[in-house]
């Protein structure tokens, strides 16, 4: 159905040129015209139409057009008396024929062409229009970059393959595939789609793996071999964007090919229901070789109009006339929107009028007679006029976004099976994929997020289960693991004379996670590097950017800049950057017995033995006799009180101190202990911020990441950092140290640190803490979905204990247990008792509140009593301060308060 045409500035050459041909054939057809033609007082109006008779698409297209002139020209409401008349033009899928046949219609004077529907035929066509101002609608054509500027008179009737594109991308990700194969016709039509497919993809985080063009009229061979091709590729998952004519030879290939089985996915855009709706009876084979495909349908929503056409349709059919498919909606519309546009244009005082081009003009002698072909006057007008309609037809409302393009666009997703096609949802640029039908949405918003799924799909082989999407390449070529080839640490990964051709924890890690997979990995190990020094693990990473190898196994750590380059499966062993250096014994000192506590926590401890001390002697001094007496004595009391408290406030605040004290000795008793008796090793290196303060040397594997990380981040000079070969280079440094050629410390990550303190009995220390966290994984293509399988893989075997039967098969489970610098961290600190102090503060003030509030109370009662006359107050004793009041013992104020009682008693007698 598409033609392959020249692009850009060559079709402007080629429709100068084609303008040029025709006017050449003018002579033959033998008529002049005047420099103007005046139509306004026209009772017939001429519309043209232009596509391939002989399509699935012309063949619905042409009575649907005819009907759409017969529904128009007898309503009287319309046009108010004015007839269309329709001149149709056979394009016969050739794009020159179309442009003289689009050059032949400017001679009839239109006020608009219906067509084509070829996307390339529009392309060319297009220019013409512009040229003459003569609007071109196309129930057709597809193809998005019709919408660009470059063409201001083409207005598309139907919908854009952008939108088209963008259902195909939801659907791949609604599945979950990451790759597809695009098969396409190579024309504009072809062409333009599977590039707005691309950019979709993209925005989903999938991509075309692989665009299959081939040419408009391949032939069946060249079908054939285009798809033993594809088929030897890793996706399965294919998406074919072709005409109607040639669509079936590919599936009629497939089928051949056993490429219609199971483990297949097939996505048809919208030309295979066109196919389908166009057909009057069912063929079995056809029907054979399309089981389990997906398909795409535009979608028209029901209407009493749609009925009534269908059934109008129905007795056309009788005629030897095709189905009835979505495009004959899109024609029929067309001239609709035409005749209404009209309607309003005449209403608005617009005039039908044609002048010849000031571009085109006779020179002497010349014979081309380029004044029979007249531009339209009224042709902008009348554009805008489109442009702004909004009207109802058959394919629902008809209206246009800013672009041109119809709004609320909208399509079916098909899935086929047995003898028909069963609709399995929608998709509409307003909810995505949804099983409720788009207009339903539009009124109610609330059921858009609810709906955002499909019904069941029948795939390829009969089958329910979702297809995985991909297999390995089917060309006898196995997957290219890349190793490296290291020469330190060899029980993570090496080079063996074994079968593999390596050996290590990392190797049996990835074989076992491979054999849990539900398919078969075909695989071979490719080393990396010379074998005389560890290779650089970032460029061995970008081996696999580079397509070198196609996954990369090993003890590869997984940082943020590898990342952004390839896709790491789930981590198979924790690491981290930590350091390592020499360590000598720590002998006790005298003082070791203050290192148990902190000296916050000496001086808390200290605060509170006097705070305690002095509120018990405030709450026993007026009732103990032992806490009276002179100064010095009762301030020796304060820092030396025994248990024997009478009061009852005394006795609760020496209870929870004591509870206190007994905690806090026995944390101090473990504590001394543990310093006393276990060995303590340390270090003048005492973490990180130690070593990045020092000036002295440090030691870095060969090919780690650590090398670029410390100059980097740690903004640690090259000058200090010393490349290490091997372990038994590393205990030579650090035996040395920075004073005679050695370094100070070594950076490396963990597992190897502590598979070298296994093997030198733990002669050197981990200091400090670990200051990075990352882990080990592999690393594949990005969109690898071999990565996502083995992840899983890894989960399981991390659940099922594999992974560390591996782990103690390869590596030694012995750990330096002698503690290294952590006095300080055994030491007791306030935050581990602040709830003990509080407790007691609380206990000691609330004590205290209630003795101040009982002393005062008595304080008040001892007072003279007001109301005395003056003489009895002379004789009355003077009042006592109130802290003399309070120094008094307890018994002689009750004792002066009952004799105060007393004569009150006796004169109420």
């Amino acid at each position: 159905m598409e033609v392959k045409l020249a692009g850009g500035s060559g079709q402007v050459f080629m429709a100068r040129l084609l303008l040029l041909i025709f006017c050449m054939w003018v002579p033959v057809l033998g008529r002049v015209q005047n420099a103007s033609v005046s139509s306004s007082s026209a009772n017939v109006l001429n519309i043209g139409a232009l596509f391939t008779a002989n399509s699935f698409i012309g063949q619905a297209a042409k009575p649907a057009i005819l009907a759409a002139v017969e529904d128009v020209n007898s309503d009287s409401t319309i046009l108010e008396g004015r007839k269309l008349k329709v001149i149709f033009q056979d394009t016969n899928c050739s794009g020159f024929m179309g442009t003289v046949e689009a050059l032949q219609l400017m001679e009839d004077n239109v006020v608009a062409v219906i067509g084509p529907q070829s996307s390339g035929i529009a392309h060319v066509m297009s220019h013409v229009m512009n040229e003459f101002h003569v609007p071109l609608l196309s129930f057709g054509a597809t193809d998005p970059t019709l919408s660009a500027l470059q063409y201001p008179y083409f207005l598309r009737t139907t919908q854009s393959d952008y939108y088209q594109m963008h259902a195909i991308a939801d659907l791949v990700e609604f599945f979950e595939w990451r790759e597809v194969i695009a098969i396409f016709v190579d024309d504009d039509y072809g062409r333009n789609g599977i590039s707005v497919l691309g950019d979709a993809l993209a925005a989903k985080r999938a991509k075309i793996s692989y665009k299959a063009a081939f040419t408009p009229g391949a032939t069946r061979n060249e079908i054939n071999d285009l798809m033993v091709g594809v088929n030897l590729m890793e996706s399965r998952v294919f998406v074919v964007h072709v005409n109607p004519e040639s669509g079936l030879s590919i599936f009629s290939v497939a089928k051949v090919l056993g490429m219609m089985k199971n483990g297949y996915v097939w996505i048809a855009t919208d030309w295979l229901a066109t196919v389908l709706d166009s057909s009057d009876t069912v063929d079995p084979d056809r029907m054979n070789e399309l089981q389990g495909v997906i398909a795409l349908r535009q979608h028209i929503p029901d209407s009493d109009l749609k009925k009534s056409f269908t059934s109008r349709w129905d007795k056309l059919k009788n005629k030897g006339i095709s189905s009835v498919n979505s495009y004959a909606f899109y024609a029929y519309d067309s001239v609709l929107l035409v005749a209404h546009a009209l309607d309003v244009f005449f209403k608005e005082g617009g005039n039908i009028s044609f002048s010849s081009d000031p571009n085109l003009h006779d020179t002497n002698g010349s014979k081309l007679h380029l004044s029979t072909l007249h531009a339209f006057d009224g042709g902008h007008q009348f554009l805008q006029t489109l442009i702004g309609m909004n009207i109802t037809g058959l394919s629902g409302q008809l209206q246009f976004d800013s672009e041109k393009n119809r709004i609320h666009p909208a399509y079916e997703v098909l899935n086929i099976g047995g003898t028909g096609v069963r609709r399995i949802g929608y998709w509409s640029n307003y909810s995505d994929l949804s099983v409720v039908t788009p207009e339903t949405l539009y009124k109610s918003p609330q059921k858009a997020n609810s709906s955002n799924h499909l019904y069941s799909v029948i795939w390829p082989g009969e089958i329910t289960a979702k297809p995985r999407g991909w297999v390995f390449p089917n060309n006898g070529k196995p997957l290219r693991i890349g190793v490296p080839n290291r020469v330190s640490f060899e029980e993570f990964v090496a080079k063996d004379k074994g079968p593999l051709g390596v050996r290590g924890y990392c190797i049996d890690v990835f074989e076992a996670a491979v054999s849990l997979l539900p398919y078969p990995v075909p695989h071979t190990y490719m080393l990396y590097g010379d074998g005389s020094r560890n290779p650089d693990y970032s460029d061995f990473v970008y081996q696999v950017v580079e397509n070198k190898f196609d996954a990369a196994v090993g003890d590869i750590t997984i940082v943020t800049n590898r990342t952004r380059i390839v896709d790491f499966t789930q981590p198979f062993m924790e690491s981290g950057l930590v350091i390592v250096a020499p360590v000598k014994e720590t002998k006790s000192s005298a003082w070791a017995f203050l290192k148990p506590f902190t000296v916050q926590m000496w001086a808390v401890t200290g605060v509170f033995f006097l705070f305690v001390g002095a509120v018990v002697w405030i709450l026993e001094h007026r009732i103990n006799s032992e806490f009276r007496g002179p100064p010095s004595q009762q301030l020796v009391t304060v820092f030396w009180f025994r248990e024997n408290t009478v009061s009852t406030l005394g006795r609760l605040v020496l209870i929870i101190w004591l509870f206190v004290v007994l905690i806090i000795n026995s944390s101090y008793t473990a504590s001394l202990t543990s310093i006393l008796t276990v060995q303590q090793l340390t270090s003048r290196i005492e973490g990180i911020d130690s070593l990045i303060s020092s000036n002295e040397k440090i030691g870095v594997q060969d090919g780690s990441f650590a090398w670029n990380y410390l100059i980097e981040e740690l903004n640690i000079p090259v000058s200090r950092l010393v490349h290490l070969r091997d372990k038994e280079k590393y205990a030579e440094v650090l035996k040395l140290g920075p004073k005679d050629g050695g370094v100070a410390a070594i950076v490396d990550e963990l597992p190897y640190m502590q598979l070298f303190l296994a093997k030198t009995d733990c002669v050197f220390r981990i200091v400090g803490q670990e200051f990075t966290k990352s882990g080990w994984g592999f690393a594949f293509q990005r969109d690898s979905p071999l990565a996502v399988d083995l992840s899983t893989a890894i989960l399981q075997l991390s659940e099922n204990g594999e992974l560390q039967r591996i782990h103690d098969k390869w590596l030694t489970n012995k750990e330096c247990i002698s503690q290294l610098n952590q006095v300080d961290e055994n030491r007791l600190s306030l935050s581990s008792f602040w709830g003990l102090f509080l407790i007691s503060g609380i206990a000691c003030l609330v004590a205290l509140t209630v003795f101040t509030f009982r002393a005062l109370f008595q304080y008040r009662r001892y007072s003279p009593e007001e109301g005395k006359d003056e003489e009895d107050e002379i004789e009355s004793p003077t009042r006592p301060s109130c802290l003399d009041f309070i120094d008094k013992k307890e018994a002689e104020i009750k004792e002066a308060l009952k004799r105060k009682r007393q004569p009150i008693d006796s004169s109420d007698g």
